[in-house]
């Protein structure tokens, strides 16, 4: 698969070297030209640094691994070089204090499918810290990590799911796009946790066998909060 990435930061690194690693055909754009080129070097194999426009041009995913806001701004200036293309958006709109920064309005993905309406948007990987991207492979107590992925077109999300794979991942089925909203808020909430109390976000779910309803009779009127 060719692979187009925007952005040369933390995100950009860990996702690209293990889709390098994986075989794809990967561009590393960016407005400088010399962190392209770093990083590109630093992940090696036949990656190439271009500009945003040519690495855009040259995938059939392109990754927008850009700040919240930014990805905008460049899907913009982008217009035609991403039509038809997988927008794959793993930003987190999250501000100071862990606020949501689109609540009220649409989703940070939902915002860059307006900026790129030719575009089929993809919502992944925004739910953990570059460095869990960066594990060979992502697995914890034995158990690969799962990672939740919303669209709207199904080739689209098959090439996105492929991809995680490749990351050693399992992809979830989260939905359509109008759901990103939720993975962008659950972000919001874990990194609350995590860094603002300190506390352990996985173990605020139950296991799956417990997750749907009650698990014994006498507990089967109370599922209030499922209604």
């Amino acid at each position: 698969m060719r692979i187009g990435v925007l952005g040369t930061g933390n995100m950009a690194d860990a996702l690209a070297t293990h889709w390098v690693r994986a075989g794809h055909e990967v561009t590393i754009g960016g407005r400088d030209a010399h962190k392209a080129e770093r990083l590109a070097a630093r992940i090696g194999g036949s990656v190439k640094p271009a500009g945003l426009r040519s690495a855009a041009e040259s995938g059939q995913v392109v990754l927008a691994a850009l700040p919240f806001g930014a990805g905008v701004d460049v899907a913009r200036e982008l217009g035609a070089a991403l039509e038809g293309k997988v927008l794959l958006d793993c930003s987190n709109p999250v501000g100071p204090g862990f606020r949501l920064l689109t609540e009220g309005g649409p989703s940070a993905a939902q915002e860059l499918a307006a900026a790129a309406p030719a575009a089929h948007v993809v919502k992944a990987f925004n739910l953990c810290h570059e460095d869990v991207w960066r594990m060979r492979p992502p697995v914890f107590d034995g158990r690969p990590l799962a990672v939740p992925v919303c669209g709207d077109d199904e080739t689209a999300l098959a090439r996105v799911r492929e991809l995680v794979r490749d990351v050693g991942c399992e992809p979830v089925a989260g939905g359509g796009l109008e759901r990103a909203g939720l993975l962008e808020a659950t972000a919001a909430l874990f990194i609350a946790l995590w860094v603002g109390e300190g506390a352990d976000a996985q173990a605020i779910a139950p296991p799956l066998a417990y997750a749907a309803g009650p698990s014994h009779p006498e507990t089967e009127g109370d599922t209030a909060a499922f209604r």
